[in-house]
């Protein structure tokens, strides 16, 4: 390769990373980014034309000759890698130094491919972006690692294999438009099932008896529960199966009139009735947890700072572009030597030296599957900066999350916290029939030494429990020993129900698909955004609920293609890429095994699955029974309940029940929308009969319009509550012939209520002003008609071909001809937001100087400095965005450069050049090692 005598060029993924690398490296490299991937798989209807008929046609890998991949770089990405290529012409080197995970290493080898350097290329990794980092980084540097490429390709096909041949199968047999992945299809089944135990769960309930006792005084005062009654342990939660039968075994069921007479009991003994009966004193001790991993970090943010996973990564993506914390994809829980040495230090000055115990702490093990052997999520360097150094350059989420991962590292170097746990039991003679002793407990833990403690506590799932395990760590027991008498100062009776397993929260999904070696670190959150872009999940506060759709794809998956999403399946085939990853199993082989199967195990492939499907009855399908004559089907238009057994019709039998009239039975079956606003736990056989009776009601009878004397009412409808006139029948008119004569229709006046409407408040005089809309408002001095009408995006005036925007609803009603002339008289702004204040303000953007504001745009809210516009994701909020995000937005945008439209062109006749296949490197396409 013919050297240049030019600087040596250094590429990265991300634009956050070039500014700070480059005043790291100095001025002999240049430093840019590929801003992630740089090619792909086509879709097939993106292949030349004569590629489409040829092998590459169906999925852009030709599968009968060794699963070639067929890449084409992203159209927005073209112009990335020409500006590129021209940078690489004047370099005297190539250094690639994209992440150092499977992803990173792939995108380092298209690069390769793309660019054809004909200078030295080294790869370059680092998993901190601090000064030493990134100089050791550059004078220790590799090849490209093909055994990682060849895990991330092995991957890609198979996302496209399977979401290629089992997607048609959904659009086919459930809904157009559907996607099937090897993870996400995993992941949504995990959470339908979940709903499924919440559906079939039957609450149970118990009762015990909570009382406070005292050996001599209000100062000794201690609170313990009824748990024997007569010798047998007294049943809680845990002994009852999710049926609600009682499965304990040599327990006692306490209902509420025993627990009542037990209580009325307890108040009433006399002197010596009531004495401890044994005492137990233990030693407490309790350890931090390992330091952060991708999944631990996901579910931490989500459970105390309430972040989702998708927004959580990115945060972390922040802090670690700004050189403030380690690589964070990463399923390891290792520190370096400097970190130990750096957290040890810091918890010694922070917390006093006997915090710190002798030895530094190593966290070895790995989770199930672990992929690269990254260092865990810490902050950078090798002397960590604490919370209050980085105040003044971090602010909101950033710099929550930075402290939420500085206390846990220091505190996994920390000392056990040291207490005791005290329990005592104590003896109640009541008498009573069927309980004539009864025995309460009470348990409390002192801290004597809070360790790391006094750094960091981890949160726990169940908020319930943690606050129940909180309340017994701050209760201290008085000091008693057996044969003590105590006195009963209160005894009451307390009632429970049994709880349906909690729904997934995103923290305990990623859990979950952890624990199941389902997924890597770097794809949980995508995984998790995917299934609710998807309209298979949706939030309900912090919990993952599944929708209708989710259970009719989830039962065609299951009982079609069981294998694809089983659990263990799915973790097998991780556990194969990461060997294939090591070196140990063959890419092509294993794609072979996957696709046409294996006949030394007569294992059936992918093709052979969907080929011999068979017939599948799509209504069945999409059908969930919900008991009692009642199903949910999920239709072309959306999810509704449907009858299958009017009332009056025995279930089993299919005939009348006796004294119902035949007349009184429907003959089609009663059929509602189901709105978005019901989980499927909650929707009872009870509750679809509601909705049958709602959509029956032929709505709310407001009154009659004086002028036309037609009947107004008030319905709920599919999109949302209006009001309509109902119109009389017409007369019948008959041809020459005497048949009836086919005419149209009349339609009626229909209008949507307000935002601020509501349905059980609204009168006949709003009705009407709702019918009477477009409002002609007058006419200007031209003789030009001016109207106020209600759109797709809101209140606006229209007046010949121009439109402007009114700010309110109630405006259509109100606005008078000199308000309507007043604001025509201004010119016209571009966009709804543009007549509006800002969202929010965000200081200057440190790249254009001028200011960021949030704005509210026809399609949702963005940035903008006045030259760039950036739309916000989903996960952005316009009230609580940072300016950091706000300004990385613009960077992003200003990085892929303007949109451009495609334009037609017309054909000729020149029939197009066949263009090769871009062939996957079969060696190490790399340069000499440096």
């Amino acid at each position: 390769m013919a050297a240049g005598k030019g600087r040596k060029l250094v590429i990265v993924e991300s634009p956050g990373k070039v500014k700070s690398i480059a005043s790291y490296l100095g001025g002999d490299y240049e430093v840019e980014a590929s801003i992630g991937h740089i090619r792909d798989l086509p879709n097939p209807s993106e292949l030349p034309a004569e590629m489409k008929k040829g092998p590459f046609g169906k999925f852009a890998v030709d599968v009968d000759h060794g699963f070639e991949p067929y890449y084409v770089v992203d159209a927005d990405k073209r112009k990335k890698v020409a500006e590129l290529k021209r940078k690489l012409k004047d370099a005297s080197e190539l250094y690639l130094a994209t992440d150092e995970d499977r992803e990173g290493e792939a995108i380092a080898w298209h690069l390769l491919e793309a660019l054809k350097p004909r200078v030295p290329v080294k790869r370059m990794v680092f998993h901190e972006i601090t000064r030493e980092a990134i100089q050791r980084a550059v004078n220790d540097t590799r090849e490209i690692d093909q055994d990682l490429v060849d895990a991330q390709e092995t991957r890609r096909i198979l996302d496209r294999l399977y979401g290629y041949e089992v997607s048609p199968v959904l659009w086919r047999k459930v809904r157009q438009g559907l996607s099937a992945g090897r993870v996400q299809s995993v992941a949504t089944r995990m959470v339908v099932e979940r709903e499924r135990e919440r559906m079939a769960f039957v609450r149970a309930s118990y009762w015990d008896v909570e009382g406070d006792f005292t050996p001599d005084g209000a100062t000794q005062q201690f609170t313990a529960r009824l748990s024997g009654v007569d010798g047998a342990r007294v049943a809680t939660g845990r002994d009852f199966a999710d049926d609600g039968r009682l499965t304990g075994r040599n327990v006692v069921h306490v209902d509420e009139a025993l627990a009542r007479r037990i209580a009325e009991a307890c108040l009433s003994v006399g002197q010596g009735a009531t004495r401890v009966t044994d005492v137990q004193e233990k030693p407490y001790t309790r350890r931090p947890s390992a330091p952060f991993t991708t999944s631990t970090l996901q579910q931490e943010a989500s459970r105390k700072l309430r972040m989702s996973s998708k927004n959580s990564m990115r945060v972390a993506q922040r802090l670690y572009e700004g050189g403030f914390i380690t690589y964070m994809r990463t399923d390891s829980t290792t520190l370096s030597d400097a970190a130990l040495t750096a957290a040890r230090s810091q918890a010694r000055d922070l917390y006093g030296a006997e915090y710190v115990p002798d030895a530094p702490r190593r966290y070895e093990k790995k989770v199930k599957n672990a992929q690269e052997a990254h260092e865990a999520i810490r902050p950078a360097g090798d002397r960590f900066r604490t919370p209050a150094m980085v105040a003044g350059q971090l602010r909101g989420e950033d710099y929550a999350l930075y402290e939420l991962i500085w206390k846990r590292t220091v505190a996994s170097q920390m000392a056990d916290a040291r207490g005791s746990t005290a329990t005592v039991k104590l003896s109640v003679d009541t008498a009573v029939e069927s309980a004539r002793q009864v025995e309460f407990s009470a348990s409390g833990t002192v801290i004597t030494f809070k360790g790391f403690l006094a750094a960091y506590e981890e949160g726990r799932d169940d908020e319930a429990l943690a606050r129940a395990d909180a309340a017994a760590e701050e209760r201290r027991l008085p000091r008693l020993s057996s044969g003590v008498a105590l006195q009963v100062v209160r005894a009451e009776a307390d009632g429970h129900e049994t709880a349906p397993p909690a729904r997934y929260t995103e923290a305990t999904l990623v859990k979950a698909m952890e624990e199941k070696g389902i997924g890597r670190p770097s794809t949980y959150a995508s995984t998790i955004g995917t299934i609710q872009d998807r309209g298979y999940v949706y939030s309900k506060g912090q919990a993952l609920v599944p929708t209708w759709l989710a259970f009719a794809v989830t039962r065609l998956l299951e009982e079609h293609f069981s294998e694809l999403v089983d659990y263990e399946f799915t973790a097998s085939m991780e556990e194969d890429l990461d060997r294939i990853a090591g070196g140990e199993l063959a890419r092509v082989d294993w794609l072979k095994r996957f696709y046409f199967g294996d006949e030394a195990s007569t294992a059936e492939g992918l093709k052979e699955l969907v080929d011999d499907l068979g017939e599948i009855d799509a209504r069945e399908i999409s059908t969930i029974p919900l008991g009692d004559g009642m199903v949910v089907r999920v239709g072309r238009y959306g999810p509704y309940v449907e009858e299958t057994a009017p009332h009056g019709v025995d279930l089993e039998t299919g005939e009348l029940a006796a004294g119902t009239d035949a007349a009184e039975v429907p003959t089609t079956p009663r059929r509602a929308t189901i709105n978005d606003d019901i989980p499927p736990d909650e929707m009872t056989p009870a509750r679809a009969r509601e909705l049958l009776e709602a959509a029956a009601d032929d709505g709310k009878v407001l009154g009659r319009d004086p002028e036309t004397g037609r009947e107004i009412i008030a319905r709920a409808g599919r999109y949302g509550p209006y009001v309509t006139e109902v119109l009389p029948e017409p007369e019948p008119e008959l041809t020459a012939s005497g048949k009836p004569k086919k005419v149209a229709k009349a339609k009626p006046r229909t209008a949507s209520l307000f935002k601020d409407m509501d349905l059980t408040t609204i009168d006949l005089e709003t009705a009407l002003q709702l019918l009477s809309l477009p409002r002609v408002v007058g006419t200007d001095a031209d003789g030009v008609e001016i109207t106020a009408q209600n759109g797709r995006y809101g209140p606006y005036l229209k007046k010949g071909t121009d439109s402007r925007s009114l700010q309110s609803e109630q405006q259509l009603f109100d606005i008078t001809l000199e308000q309507a002339l007043a604001i025509y008289a201004q010119p016209k702004q571009r966009g709804r937001g543009a007549a509006t204040a800002p969202l929010k303000e965000l200081g200057e953007d440190p790249v254009s100087g001028k200011p960021v504001v949030v704005k509210d745009g026809r399609f949702g809210a963005y940035v903008t400095d006045g030259e760039t516009n950036a739309t916000l994701r989903k996960d952005d909020d316009p009230a609580t965005i940072t300016p950091e995000r706000g300004f990385e937005l613009l960077a992003e945008k200003r990085a892929k450069g303007p949109t451009t439209r495609k334009r037609a062109t017309k054909k000729t006749a020149k029939r197009a050049t066949k263009k090769a296949p871009a062939k996957r490197a079969t060696k190490k396409a790399t340069t000499k090692k440096a």
